[in-house]
């Protein structure tokens, strides 16, 4: 495990389907290619994640979650325009062909365009969406900072991007964005 604060070698981790600890708009994030399945089953496993949860995908834009989402009605778009970029993680109807590993049990998938700097020079880098998860197992507190982050995983982490979060005081809000319901408040 390394911990640094370069963003080139962070994306790096990524591309060659390692996993990476990020900043995010509150806590830390664990993260990896939403398309490299062998990532995102060590991801889930360091995590204990059910898989039945479904995972969140992060992206600088829209257009980069196209391989990942159902076109988005006009009336939807309304709606969640104005929350981008931002803490909002919208459940979007997701392509039949997306893996119930990112989806869980869901026919959507969460997702989220960030504000948070690091997260959006990610994507952009990286040209696609990344994981977004707590830096946690599913018993323990998300982590806050990148020494939270070395204590809960030593060395099953790839590297640790230790840059600041966003200072928000909870996790981004999820909503549904066909039944307008709140999932997880913030």
């Amino acid at each position: 495990m390394t911990i640094g604060t370069d963003i080139h070698a962070a994306v790096a981790i990524v591309q060659h389907g390692g996993l990476l600890a990020y900043p995010t708009e509150a806590v830390f994030g664990l993260g990896c290619d939403p398309s490299n399945l062998v990532a995102v089953e060590r991801l889930l496993t360091l995590k204990q994640r059910p898989i039945e949860k479904g995972l969140i995908l992060i992206a600088s834009d829209l257009s980069q979650l196209d391989d990942y989402l159902d076109p988005i009605p006009t009336e939807l778009l309304a709606r969640i325009h104005p929350t981008w970029p931002g803490p909002i993680t919208w459940l979007l109807p997701a392509k039949t062909n997306v893996s119930t590993w990112l989806r869980g049990e869901h026919l959507g998938l969460a997702v989220r365009i960030s504000a948070h700097p690091t997260c959006q020079i990610l994507c952009q880098k990286l040209g696609h969406p990344l994981i977004s998860t707590s830096a946690n197992r599913t018993t323990e507190p998300a982590a806050r900072d990148a020494p939270t982050v070395k204590a809960y995983f030593e060395d099953q982490v790839d590297y640790i991007l230790d840059l600041p979060t966003g200072g928000r005081a909870q996790p981004s809000e999820i909503r549904d964005a066909l039944s307008g319901k709140t999932i997880r408040a913030s």
